[in-house]
């Protein structure tokens, strides 16, 4: 059979190549997750919709690194206890990998999945500068790291993705979210939208900026491109994140974008969404990102 060589498709297997070999490390043989009806969420779900973006998941998932920083029992178990400092690219690798095996992985591998990462929260303990010890499991923390994830992809969707998703869906999205947080042991789970706003809202006097806070945040913004030719977009991603902040944790970080930086920004950025969009949208593929 005659092979399809138009530049299309081409376009379309080389942005696809080279944004899962991102996600993906192939000298430990790791390929993308494969769709399955058997996962943990159907897949009409609003969950597949949200997650299968990777545009949005990589804006929305810096924004909630960013968040969750401001606690300081959060960045005290990653300072302490993690390699994010010499390789960023693996840790953001492996929570990527996380949330597409645990949205759309056959369920028991998904299970498997939250099993690891609890048994490595509770090797992650420690003392804070004050004197107050902080764990990884503990329930009230999980339930900060996934509140800020919640809302950060949530956002970038309705941002990028889906600007009129109507509040029954975020709701929904909000709820189905909650169903790996609580196997992971969070607690309280939000339900809706309305209450995750309203934990934000109720962690709010325990969260701190500090050198640490900003250095992290740095390292986080400004990490090395996987290619030279990827370098512009990434660092316009990493903005569109910053603008997706709540104004007061941008006034903790003390990053803001000013005058026509910002329109410029999300119109690069929607543009991003949109060319891989087009480029994983094919009936004959079924893998993610991750």
């Amino acid at each position: 059979m005659p092979v399809d060589l138009s530049p299309g498709l081409f376009l379309r297997r080389v942005l696809v190549s080279r944004v899962q070999a991102v996600f993906n490390d192939r000298e430990k043989g790791e390929t993308p997750v494969v769709r399955s009806r058997g996962a943990l969420f159907e897949p009409e779900s609003v969950i597949w919709r949200v997650h299968g973006d990777v545009t949005t998941m990589m804006i929305g998932g810096v924004t909630a690194l960013l968040m969750q920083m401001l606690h300081p029992a959060a960045l005290a178990g990653v300072w302490d206890h993690s390699t994010f400092r010499n390789d960023m690219i693996g840790r953001l690798r492996r929570t990527a990998r996380f949330i597409a095996v645990t949205t759309y992985a056959e369920r028991e591998l998904a299970e498997r999945a939250i099993e690891e990462v609890k048994a490595v929260h509770e090797h992650v303990q420690g003392v804070l500068g004050d004197g107050t010890p902080y764990r990884a499991g503990d329930p009230r923390l999980l339930a900060w790291v996934h509140v800020c994830e919640t809302i950060g992809f949530l956002d970038a969707w309705i941002a990028y993705g889906e600007p009129r998703m109507s509040p029954s869906d975020q709701d929904a999205y909000v709820k189905q979210a909650g169903l790996v947080a609580r196997a992971l042991g969070a607690d309280p789970v939000p339900e809706t939208r309305a209450q995750a706003e309203a934990l934000i809202e109720e962690f709010m006097p325990e969260l701190r900026a500090n050198d640490r806070t900003h250095s992290v945040a740095g390292m986080v913004l400004s990490q090395p491109s996987p290619s030279l030719a990827a370098s512009p977009a990434q660092h316009l991603l990493m903005q569109a994140a910053v603008d997706l902040l709540p104004s007061w944790a941008k006034a903790m970080h003390n990053r803001r974008l000013h005058g026509p930086a910002r329109p410029l920004v999300r119109a690069g950025a929607l543009a991003i969404t949109r060319t891989l969009h087009w480029a994983f949208v094919d009936a004959r593929r079924t893998p993610t990102a991750a």
